[in-house]
């Protein structure tokens, strides 16, 4: 608003002064056109006398003088060659205050034309704007000047003008002030609402509240970024609620196990236990001291995925093998609920490149999902496939199933489609997460298909080996990167710990 009030001064600076020098040059070519007609009249009207002097006919010259004030609304008078005033004919409310012109402006008038704006030397009380033009006749050597005429207006017309222009332009101004005043407002108002709402949705989150979202109102950019934030926004309450699901996941599986190993061996040390039952509960906090480092483990996993120090070592193995070795491992509670293990006996060595740590554990990951969730008396099974580029492996098992709303959402970090923890007791999931991240580094893909009430089948595909080494390539790559700071700064403190420790070993006998 202040530079619209700025461009509307200097456009009122520059109107008025262009207005002035055309009111200027409008009266200038008015008066002079008037005082050369009255010039030219009168010099017709001029005689010689018996002396040679030069004598105007004043009646003549008086009539035609009353009449042309009288149209032009203007002063007009008639001098001879000293300045003295002859004629006089008032247009104007402007007195007389002296009946001759200063020699300065009568010298100037003579000599071709007078044109300013004065009070002529007193003759005026308040300045005028005054155009003098000669009298001339014909002469043997030419002409001669042998009076003048001037034609005068009060300059208070040209302050009314300006006065007049000035309120026209500071109304319009005013009015187109209003009118810019009230559009930028608008318009302002418009474009700062989403800012605010967004201040004020950032402060719900500051204080922990990740409900609130901007109304996206518009398609322009105001219109993408509320988008943009209300996805951020999607994204932190995802986080939170991650993040509150993981502490209380964790909490709990800290909390089972701790409980039970101290229980069991306050039991054993106080004597509350027998000595002949201590080897069965001994194996049980044996047990549970195994669900601790599993615990740990994931964590440390998660740790080195977020840190982007998750790397491959590769090697060639038997992927029939590693799903053997991970079945063997859920053998007693397979037993335990009866089921039935399919594809197994139908399986051949089937060669895959990648790191056979890691694949263990996405097939560990695997079926141990697929034994919590197979229903008593239900089957797994499990099916390689060795493609032209890829290896294939399938493991699927009855039960309930997964609900469609839930299958894009099984693969984030700390989501549990087991909410009530009535089959999934030690899960804290992040074991779909681990997997899905793993095979990604791998370069492959996993996924999932489930009817409800049905089955569910995970399949994930591994490159083969030129597959492999492109992938690890570009891995290697990204992952330098975020490490080569680390390791600098890791062997810069390295050498300061081995410098302070050579420094102590010198200053005393070891």
């Amino acid at each position: 608003m202040l530079l619209i009030l700025v461009s509307f001064i200097f456009l009122g600076l520059v109107m008025m002064m262009f207005v002035s020098n055309n009111w200027r040059q409008e009266k200038r070519d008015v008066l002079e056109k008037g005082a050369r007609n009255i010039a030219d009249i009168a010099s017709r009207q001029v005689t010689q006398d018996e002396n040679g002097d030069y004598q105007l006919a004043t009646e003549s010259v008086n009539a035609f003088l009353k009449a042309f004030s009288e149209n032009s609304q203007s002063d007009v008078f008639v001098t001879d060659n000293s300045g003295n005033i002859l004629l006089i004919c008032r247009g104007t409310s402007d007195t007389f205050q002296k009946q001759a012109l200063p020699e300065s402006v009568m010298e100037q008038t003579l000599s071709g034309m007078y044109d300013g704006q004065s009070t002529l030397g007193g003759v005026y009380e308040k300045s005028c704007y005054v155009v003098g033009i000669p009298i001339t006749v014909a002469t043997e050597n030419g002409t001669k000047a042998v009076g003048a005429v001037f034609n005068s207006v009060s300059a208070l017309s040209l302050t009314m003008y300006r006065m007049d222009m000035l309120k026209m332009f500071v109304f319009a101004a005013l009015a187109a002030f209003l009118i810019s005043f009230c559009v930028v407002w608008l318009f302002s108002y418009n474009l700062v609402k989403p800012l605010r709402d967004m201040a004020a949705a950032v402060r719900s989150f500051g204080e922990g509240d990740f409900s609130v979202r901007v109304p996206v109102t518009t398609r322009d950019e105001m219109g993408e970024l509320a988008v943009a934030f209300n996805h951020m926004a999607d994204s932190l309450a995802t986080g939170e609620s991650s993040s509150r699901s993981f502490i209380a996941n964790v909490s709990h599986e800290l909390k089972t196990p701790m409980t039970t190993i101290s229980g069991f061996i306050d039991g054993i040390l106080d004597g509350t236990i027998p000595p002949e039952k201590q080897e069965h509960y001994l194996k049980i906090v044996s047990s549970e001291v195994k669900r601790l480092s599993r615990l740990v483990k994931s964590m440390l996993n998660l740790s080195r995925i977020d840190s982007g120090e998750l790397r491959l070592r590769p090697a060639t193995f038997d992927i029939n093998q590693t799903v053997l070795d991970a079945m063997l491992s859920f053998e007693k509670p397979i037993e335990d609920k009866k089921l039935e293990v399919r594809g197994l006996e139908d399986s051949v060595s089937i060669k895959v490149d990648g790191d056979p740590d890691m694949i263990h554990q996405v097939v560990y990951n695997l079926i141990e999902n697929a034994v919590k969730f197979t229903n008593e008396g239900g089957y797994i099974e499990v099916r390689t496939e060795d493609l032209k580029d890829r290896v294939v492996v399938h493991i699927k098992n009855s039960g309930e199933g997964i609900a469609p709303d839930e299958i894009t959402r099984i693969f984030q970090r700390f989501y549990k489609t087991d909410k009530s923890r009535s089959k999934d007791k030690t899960g804290m999931g992040l074991g779909l997460y681990i997997v899905r991240t793993i095979i990604k580094l791998h370069g492959g893909e996993i996924t999932v298909s489930s009817i409800q009430g049905e089955f569910s089948e995970f399949s994930f595909w591994l490159p083969k080996q030129h597959y492999l080494e492109e992938n690890q390539k570009h891995s290697e790559k990204r992952l330098d990167k975020k490490t080569d700071s680390k390791k600098h700064s890791s062997l810069k403190k390295s050498k300061n710990k081995k410098t302070k420790t050579d420094s102590h070993h010198t200053g005393g006998n070891v």
